[in-house]
This record gives structure tokens, sequence and C-alpha cells, in this order.
């Protein structure tokens, strides 16, 4: 009788844990988006990558639960109690076009835009709006009776912006228009009546919401400021006071702990220096044996296909809650474009020159090239950069893609998106502009925090005689908000041709997939970028 007693408990306990999973309650994702899965079964993918972590699968859920609950299951449960079934096929069209989106984000290098359209384009602003600001009280503008924002959209014209700084809707509503023909399955993109609540909601959370906040002054100080962490007064005033008391209370004891401190520091000191050698040899070696193909060495590498039609998805189930795999394969494949031949690239560019363009943004914004000391900084660093160009091209695109553009900066960011914008389960009330006075505090906590940033001994060097001057000159580009608008939109055109390069080709229709910046190789991309900010006619064709 005691040899039954083992197997019998064995079964109990395996019923006992599939009884115990089951009975797990549900989350929020499971109850509203997949009410007909079993409670004991795992939620379906939200992305196509293999190595997509379940973590980061699971906080997407919650994340799109909780939008859905707040926006759409507000007003539809007023129109009806009973049907169960919109955000369940809400979420199967949303996840076709995450998928999309995923495929043509892992498709495009993002190197050009971060190290060369990016710095380009901000650069091009410092310098505009400085020769925008000492036409001011000139004649150039009438004594003063032309504002600085008309006087700077006149050297960076857009089609999209007014002088004023007011965006243009219809402009905008074109490209969204086109970002959903590519993304969309063809039986969500046809009916106008849902391709157009779609549109209008994107267009409004971007262009009435996003842009004009970002524009403001106090936005981007206080941004720069939650970015350099809190200051260093308080822990400054500690070790004063410490400082003080042991000078005060001297004895053979202090003394002792000042010497066993010193050597602490010192082997510190000499742990860290040999640790990060070994990182960067580490680095050194891990960039040259494994990198991220730049955008070049990709079109050399890939033969490009002759234009096809694109397959036809089939027709899901209107009422599916979970489409397989293929549903998803099928949709996805059926929003790729038409590819075309393209001009090969210049083997003569085998190097991208990364490091250029971001030495020439700091060398901008600090105006270095006003001071003979920080000049000749600057150009030592050039030549350095120049010399070792491949390795540096390397380095950088290995930086961003495993320290910026990896999982784990995704997942910070849709958690810190989630606590933010649903900090109890629900949107949170408005945020509430700075009066005036608290923006002028703000902007004085970031003259102080950026100066603190320099050592006092390099402060002369670096800043010049006044270093708080250098600071201001720094900080009053980014101080109006029309301005800044203009830059937003140069922008929001170079990320959106990035990954959707044949926004920018004319006759987009027939040639997708097609690479501006290779259209654009002859040029040059030093040129190629501040030509965006130049004149009107470098905006998307839609």
């Amino acid at each position: 009788m005691a040899g039954n007693l083992g197997p019998r408990s064995t079964h109990s306990n395996s019923i006992t844990s599939n009884t115990a999973k089951q009975q797990q309650p549900a989350t929020l994702a499971k109850r509203l988006l997949f009410p007909h899965l079993s409670p004991g079964s795992d939620l379906p993918p939200l992305f196509a990558s293999p190595t997509c972590s379940p973590e980061l699968n699971a906080e997407a859920y919650d994340f799109l639960a909780l939008a859905l609950r707040a926006f759409v299951n507000t007003w539809w449960t007023k129109i009806t109690r009973y049907d169960k079934e919109l955000l369940p096929e809400i979420t199967i069209v949303l996840t076709t076009v995450l998928r999309t989106l995923e495929t043509r984000l892992l498709s495009t290098d993002f190197s050009l835009f971060m190290f060369s359209v990016a710095p380009a384009l901000i650069t091009q602003h410092y310098r505009d709006y400085r020769h925008a600001a000492s036409k001011a009280s000139t004649s150039y503008a009438m004594g003063g009776a032309i504002p600085l924002p008309h006087l700077f959209h006149q050297l960076q014209p857009h089609v999209a912006i007014s002088p004023e700084g007011k965006i243009d809707e219809e402009y905008f509503r074109q490209a969204f228009d086109h970002v959903l023909r590519s993304c969309l399955p063809p039986q969500n993109y046809t009916p106008e009546a849902e391709r157009y609540i779609v549109r209008e909601i994107i267009l409004k959370v971007l262009v009435k919401d996003v842009i004009p906040r970002v524009s403001q002054p106090w936005f981007i100080q206080r941004t720069i400021l939650d970015l350099l962490g809190p200051s260093l007064d308080t822990d400054l005033q500690t070790y004063r006071h410490l400082s003080h008391t042991h000078h005060a209370h001297f004895s053979f004891h202090s003394l002792l702990v000042f010497f066993l401190s010193a050597v602490q520091s010192i082997s510190g000191m000499g742990l860290a220096l040999v640790q990060t050698y070994k990182q960067t040899l580490s680095t050194i070696k891990l960039v040259n044996h494994s990198t991220r193909p730049t955008v070049n060495q990709r079109r050399a590498s890939e033969p490009w296909r002759k234009a096809r039609p694109a397959p036809i998805s089939p027709m899901r189930n209107a009422r599916s809650i979970s489409p397989p795999l293929s549903s998803y394969a099928s949709a996805a494949s059926s929003t790729l474009s038409l590819h075309a031949d393209i001009p090969q690239p210049n083997p003569q560019r085998s190097s991208s020159h990364y490091a250029r363009e971001p030495l020439t943004m700091i060398s901008e914004l600090f105006t270095m090239y006003e001071r003979f000391a920080t000049s000749a900084v600057m150009h030592m660093l050039c030549m350095i950069c120049a010399a070792t160009t491949p390795l540096m091209d390397r380095l950088l695109t290995h930086l961003l893609y495993t320290r910026i553009l990896c999982a784990s900066s995704i997942l910070f960011v849709l958690r810190l998106s989630k606590h933010t914008l649903f900090p109890n389960g629900y949107p949170g009330p408005p945020p509430i502009d700075p009066t005036p006075e608290e923006q002028i505090i703000i902007h004085q906590q970031l003259v102080r925090r950026l100066r603190e940033q320099v050592p006092a001994f390099l402060a002369p060097v670096l800043l010049g005689s006044s270093p708080e001057r250098t600071v201001e000159e720094m900080i009053r580009p980014l101080g109006d908000a029309g301005c800044n608008a203009h830059l937003a939109v140069f922008l929001l055109d170079a990320l959106l041709l990035s990954i959707f390069p044949e926004m920018g080709v004319e006759g987009s229709a027939g040639n997708a997939d097609v690479d501006v910046a290779e259209r654009l190789d002859d040029d040059g991309i030093q040129d190629w970028a501040p030509r965006l900010s130049r004149t009107s006619t470098s905006a998307m064709t839609l």
C-alpha cells in the first residue's frame, strides 16, 4: 500500500500545479485583448523577431491594453456593452502594423541619421539662428520691425511650417497617409473611414500635442536638466562639513583614517585604470570582429531585386482573436512596396566619417572657433578621428546598437512611458506648464549645471574667460519656440526618410525602398544634410 502512495502524490502535485496556474488572475492584456484565451495560456508574440524577450512582449501588451482601455473602451462601452470584439480586432491590426514597422526598423541603418544627418541639422540650426539674431536690429530687419522667427524662416524655409512657427497639418496628413499605406493590410487601408480616423488621431497627437510642446524652450531646458541628473551642491556641502569637523578635532585617529582613505583611493584608481584598459581592448576586439554593416556595405553586398507585384495577403476571419503567425507574415509581406534598380554605390566612399559631424556640432554649440585654445583642441580631435576613421565608424555604430538602440533601452522607455502616461492605470492629469518665473529658474539652473560639468581648471581653456557667457550662448539658439519648431520638423522629415526612403523620391509609388542618401551619394553626406534645411524642395515628395 505504501508503494502506491508515490505515483498518487506525483499525480496530485501535477494536478495542483495546473490548477494553481489556471487560478492565477488574468492580466489586463489577456482580459481585454484576448478574452477567449484560456487562463493558463501565454500571450502570442507581439513582435516578429525571435530574439525579443518575453519581458518586453509583456510590457508592450500591458501598455497597449492600458491605452485601448483609456482611449477606446471608454466610449465604446457607451455605444454597446455586449460587443467585446472591437479591442481584439484593433489588437490584430496593431500587431500587423508593429511587425511591419519592426521589419522596416531592423532593415534601417540609423548610424547615418544619428551621426550625420541629425548633427548637421542641429549645427545648421545654430548657425542660422545666430545669423538671424545678428540681423535682428539692422536694416535687413527694417530696424527691428521684422521679428526673429521671420528672419530665421527666410534662412530655413519649409512648406510644412509658417514664419510664425505654425505647422501645416496637410503636409503631415499626406505623410502619415503614406505610412499607413505602407504598414496597414489592404483590407484595413481601403476603407476610408477607418483610415481617416487613424490618421487624424496620429496627426492630432504628433502635430498638435507633441511638436508644439517639445519646441518650447523650457521643455528642452528641463529635459537637459533631467539628463544631467541631480546637482552636486548637497554632496559638496556634506564633504565640506565633514572636512571642517575633521580639522576641528585633529587626532592620531583622523590621521590614520586619512592615510587609509588615500591608500584606498589610489588602489581604486589603479583598479579603475586596469578595468578601463581591459574594457577598451575588449570593445576594440568586439568592434573589429562583429559590427553592423553600414549603408554602403549593405548596398554593395545585397543584390537588388527587380520590380515585382506585391503579394496579396489572405483575408482574416472577422471574429478571430489570435491569428496564426502565417497571417501576420503574409500581411506584413503584402505591405512591402515595389523594388527598383538604383545606381551602384560609390566605391571611393568606403568610410562614412561618422565622427566628423558630431565634432562640428560640438564646435558650433560651444563657439570653439572663436577661441584659439578650443580651436586647437578641436583641430587635434579632428585629426585623430580622421586618422582612425574606419575604427571610429565601427565604434560609433557598435555603441549605438549596444547602448542606445538595444532591448534594455526600449524596455526602459516603454516602462517610463507607461508610468508617466498611466500613473494609476488610467491617464493622469495634463501637465501644467511652468510660469514665466519658473521658466527663468529652470534656465538659471541649466546654466549652473552645465557650468559645473566642466572642471574649474579647464573652464578658462574650454569655455573662455567668461564661462557663464559661453554657456548662455550655447542655450540661446534654443530659446525661441518658432525656430525650434523648424528644427523639429526637419528632424522628423529626416527620420521618416530614413525609415521610408521612398517618400523622398519622385514617383514613390513605384520606387520604394530606395535610399535617398544613396541617390545623393555623389554629393556627400555633409552637403546633403544642410540642403534639407536650406530649401523647401528638399521636403518629402508625397
